[in-house]
């Protein structure tokens, strides 16, 4: 049952009117209760084991970033954790020079197929 909803390449959004009426995906955001209602109606899985599924594969990918792994998703993208050292910024609205802390940052990249698919629609 898995390996059909890593096959799922698509799935329905909700349209999001935008203020002229018209139907824009670009500001729509997918969330969790969705991608569970998108298993339940495709799969066939119960409301609960889709929402449990949903959260099942949000937390591994967590952990797996939290430990330091990159995740990678063939022909979605890899989510990756950087270290950024410690820099000197600067305030735009006042130009007051500010010592930035080390962090560590969450990169996502898209596959090129995710890259070529969103410059074809």
């Amino acid at each position: 049952m898995a390996t059909e909803v890593l096959q799922a390449k698509t799935y329905e959004i909700p349209p999001h009117a935008g203020e002229s009426g018209v139907t824009d995906l670009r500001k729509h955001t997918v969330t969790r209760s969705e991608l569970a209602d998108a298993l339940f109606r495709r799969i066939g899985l119960s409301r609960l084991e889709s929402a449990q599924l949903v959260e099942m594969v949000i937390d591994e990918i967590s952990d797996a970033v939290l430990r330091g792994e990159n995740v990678k998703l063939s022909g979605f993208g890899t989510f990756i954790q950087r270290s950024k050292r410690e820099r000197i910024g600067r305030n735009p609205k006042t130009g007051v020079e500010a010592k930035i802390s080390p962090r560590k940052v969450l990169v996502f990249k898209a596959s090129h197929i995710m890259r070529d698919r969103i410059n074809q629609g």
